[in-house]
């Protein structure tokens, strides 16, 4: 004989008991069946609501009522033939009207006894299963209807338990007088030896259902629910988690204690005894394997079984110097809230024994604190001990499984992969066994952290990285093309998902936690709400998602402003924007540090020679204990594209304004013609170099007449060029005559940074660069007299795409 278990999701309406009906049919040809029914989906809620609001002198308690009638007779309607309907519709409004007579005594009392919120909550599993069973018999099945109160047996004193020798006793003499294939009992109700009715609690009809099993010796308990098992974590936080086939009876006691609500702990106990496996099944995908539970397990390579969590929750701390040492402590604080009918989820005690911390649910927290202060009272009056502390809006998060005592840094990985993602960790609980380790969190962070989790104990290590992209012009949008095409690769090659989950420009800003579809960037961005730099940061870190970072692809100040409340809140940075790292040197510290204390990746290689590797080389040089005596480079891709085109018989003015078409140069091509553009580069090379200084202590030696350097807007900056060509052509004259090209030079030497229009010989490196090419020689003490030489290409939308690009695959690889 088997027992089947249906919940909530699996009645909720007509049609899904007739897939139940049809399962019950399948399974009611090989073996005889025992079937214990839930309330239709989310009527015990309803009860529970209409007896609160009856004992609150809560008109509304009727309208409550009717919602339930209504649920109720809508679904005989569509279950039970019109012919058959008025016998059943009869029975259920007389069982309905018994409900609305005891919510009506509440209302007159304004009162609400345990007894009656039990019997209250009772009616929802009375009438769905003698609805399920009048549909039964529509449908020609085998069965008959019993009350499980006439079999379980409970006793109340300070919670309900069960008298198992006279239910035990009196299910095995039914069994065995029994003649019908099929049995159904309303799950989650009982009474006691006198009459009394009582209810099992939370997860009741589960209870009822393993109490079956065991007296019978069931072959099997398959418990039927709405997902395909037991899962890695939960499936409607973690979109990647997956049924786990095979777990251990402990293992599912962890995971159903922690969260997962499959299962209700206490149901394992009574097959557990009886050794009878247990299956957890899809009632909508009945064919699914779902997830088998028994004593043991075969031997598998996965450390962890699963990860699960628990919202709403409370931390306690007891602390005080007058706690150490003294016997009997802990018991004094364990009987307060035994006697206040406090459950403890967690425990965690200092070895200092300074201080005691315990996780309760939140509802109780104010109770908690009332208790513990009173029974405290002496040693908090004379400050022994302090007033009892109360956190709330905290969460239990922990990961499960049986192998986990067999496996070496399990915690490491667990708390360096929540540090990564800015989850702090309130405090710390494993039992000696090492089945279990539990941390408390922030609620707000159970999302990230247990997406993060699931990422490294179960996905086939893939990083999914997040990007809050800001900015969509030139750079921005060969960025988001480069992106899209390679995904695939990227997801092959190197086990990385990149997400854009959000796109803002100086107007607008689009969010989706899913994932912005690439093909259609531009309309979903167009359409998108307000944006500004403030509500933009705000919006990433209210989306708290794992490995997040920020890309500026933008030569705004606004922008440069707010990377620290980025890096502050452990959310990466990547950005061509030179205007943060050439700030002060203050500011430029502080992302340095804030990037350090909270591992918040700070990249910005294109800042120097747009997609070369120059930060990177010069940076590897340092750490490998190289010391920078000279640099000497070419780091204008626009200046170097302007000088080396601008030739007689073309004006200055018509190279700038194709080196601007062609995106060559800043939006304001005198940022890059007035050597500020140059003078932060090598500015941020000598702060990379080790040495504090500021751009105003960098000699600029410009080109550009007066004039231009005073204009205020791009118009009138381009009309300067024209004016003063006579000027441009004769720096050009000077150059040629001297068999010379014009290059536009930084150099950083003892301290002392320059920029400035220089005239190249043929025999120097720079004379031959091309195009908008950049060149960079480092002269250390390991390249003394042969410089380490970085050139290629170093401007363009296109190469500084590339660069921001292979940052953010750096932190994915990290």
């Amino acid at each position: 004989m088997n027992v089947l278990k249906f919940g909530g999701s699996s009645v909720a309406t007509a049609q899904t008991i007739k897939q139940v009906l049809q399962i019950i049919a399948n399974h009611s040809k090989n073996d005889a069946l025992f079937v214990v029914v839930s309330a239709l989906g989310g009527v015990t809620d309803l009860l529970l609501k209409a007896g609160a609001q009856a004992a609150a002198n809560n008109n509304d308690y009727k309208i409550t009522l009717n919602e339930i009638e209504k649920r109720h007779l809508d679904t005989v309607r569509e279950l039970i033939p019109v012919t058959d309907q008025s016998s059943v519709i009869s029975n259920v409004k007389s069982k309905l009207n018994d409900l609305e007579s005891l919510c009506e005594g509440a209302f007159l009392l304004s009162e609400l006894s345990p007894k009656t919120s039990s019997v209250i909550a009772s009616y929802g599993e009375l009438l769905s299963s003698f609805i399920i069973s009048e549909a039964a018999k529509a449908q020609q099945l085998d069965l008959i209807l019993q009350d499980s109160r006439e079999y379980i047996t409970t006793v109340v004193a300070e919670k309900v338990t069960v008298n198992y020798e006279i239910t035990n006793a009196k299910i095995t003499a039914f069994a065995k007088n029994n003649a019908a294939k099929i049995v159904l009992f309303p799950g989650f109700v009982a009474q006691t030896e006198t009459g009394e009715p009582t209810t099992l609690g939370r997860g009741g009809s589960d209870f009822t259902a393993a109490i079956l099993a065991a007296a019978i010796h069931a072959k099997e308990l398959l418990i039927w629910t709405d997902v395909s098992g037991m899962f890695t974590a939960n499936p409607r936080v973690v979109k990647q988690a997956k049924p786990v086939s095979h777990i251990s009876y402990q293992e599912a006691m962890e995971l159903s204690h922690f969260g997962a609500k499959v299962i209700y702990p206490p149901t394992i106990q009574p097959v557990l005894e009886k050794n009878i496996p247990i299956y957890i099944k899809n009632t909508f995908a009945p064919d699914d394997f779902g997830t088998l539970i028994t004593r043991e397990v075969a031997e598998r390579k996965q450390a962890v079984t699963g990860i699960s969590h628990i919202e709403n929750i409370a931390v306690i701390t007891l602390e005080g110097g007058g706690m150490v040492g003294i016997p009997g402590f802990s018991k004094r604080l364990f009987e307060t809230l035994y006697t206040a009918q406090i459950n403890v989820i967690l425990i965690t005690q200092a070895s200092s024994e300074h201080s005691i911390c315990l996780a309760i649910d939140s509802n109780d927290s104010d109770k908690a604190k009332s208790v513990i202060d009173t029974s405290f009272e002496f040693e908090i009056s004379k400050g022994r001990v302090h007033p009892t502390k109360i956190e709330n809006d905290v969460a239990i998060l922990a990961l499960v499984g049986d192998n986990m005592v067999n496996h070496q840094g399990l915690s490491g990985k667990m708390f360096s992969t929540l540090g990564k993602n800015n989850v702090n960790i309130r405090a710390i609980a494993q039992g000696a066994s090492e089945k279990n380790i539990s941390v408390v969190i922030a609620k707000k962070d159970i999302s990230k952290a247990l997406n993060s989790l699931h990422e490294q104990f179960f996905e086939v290590k893939t990083k999914q990285l997040n990007l809050f992209i800001t900015g969509v012009g030139n750079v921005g949008s060969k960025l988001l093309e480069q992106l899209q095409q390679q995904a695939d690769y990227l997801k092959e090659n190197l086990r990385l998902k990149i997400r854009v989950v959000a796109l803002s420009n100086s107007r607008k800003m689009v969010f989706n936690s899913s994932g912005i579809e690439l093909s259609n960037w531009k309309t979903l961005l167009e359409n998108g709400e307000e944006s500004s730099p403030e509500t933009f940061f705000e919006q990433t870190k209210a989306m708290n998602l794992r490995n997040s970072i920020f890309v500026d692809n933008t030569a705004t100040e606004k922008i440069a402003n707010v990377y620290k409340n980025y890096l502050a809140n452990s959310i990466g940075v990547v950005t061509c924007n030179k205007i943060a790292c050439a700030d002060s040197y203050i500011n430029y510290n502080e992302l340095q540090v804030l990037s350090r204390e909270y591992g918040a990746p700070f990249l910005y290689e294109t800042n120097v020679g747009a997609g070369l590797p120059i930060i990177d080389t010069l940076n590897n040089l340092i750490a490998s204990g190289d010391r920078v005596r000279k640099i000497q480079a070419v780091l204008s891709g626009s200046l170097n594209f302007v000088f080396n085109y601008y030739k007689k018989g073309v004006t200055f003015f018509d190279i700038v304004k194709q080196a601007q078409e062609q995106g060559y140069t800043e939006p304001d091509p005198k940022i890059d013609l007035s050597g500020v553009d140059v003078a932060r580069k090598i500015l941020i090379l000598a702060r990379e170099s080790g040495k504090i200084m500021e751009l105003s202590d960098i000699q600029n030696n410009p080109f550009l007449p007066q004039e231009s350097l005073d204009t205020t807007n791009v118009p009138d900056f381009f009309e300067s060029l024209k004016v003063n060509e006579a000027h441009f052509a004769q720096i050009l004259n000077e150059a040629t005559s001297k068999d010379c090209r014009l290059k536009y030079v930084a150099q950083y030497k003892e301290g002392k940074a320059s920029v400035g229009l220089q005239h190249i010989p043929s025999d120097h490196p720079f004379y031959n660069l091309e195009g908008s090419d950049n060149i960079v020689l480092f002269y250390t003490d390991r390249y003394p007299e042969q410089p380490l030489i970085v050139k290629g290409a170093g401007a363009g939308a296109d190469v500084t795409a590339s660069g921001i690009f292979a940052d953010i695959i750096r932190i994915g690889k990290q």
